[in-house]
């Protein structure tokens, strides 16, 4: 299920967005649901299956996520590509 939840958010997302979630199953339910909606692919044999998937992997209850850091200490920023939207809006890319 990894690679069908990578494929399904990183389409318009990048990982360290999924990866600092940490949602109940309820939470994910929801948006899981709104992504959808949006138009993230997700065939709905798969739904339950990735929503269980994030749930346990990106609970509460896991540890936090801490970003990778540069040799300076400073977070590595993430980048979208020029042009490119997310959901509905620009994106500036410094």
């Amino acid at each position: 299920m990894q690679a069908k939840a990578t494929t399904a958010c990183l389409e318009c997302h990048e990982a360290r967005i999924i990866l600092q979630q940490r949602l109940s199953k309820a939470a994910w339910t929801k948006e899981v649901d709104k992504m959808t909606k949006w138009g993230a692919v997700v065939a709905p044999s798969d739904r339950d299956a990735l929503i269980d998937y994030l749930s346990a992997n990106f609970a509460p209850d896991q540890p936090p996520y801490e970003a990778p850091r540069t040799s300076q200490g400073k977070t590595v920023p993430g980048k979208v590509a020029p042009g490119k939207s997310t959901h509905g809006k620009n994106v500036v890319v410094r």
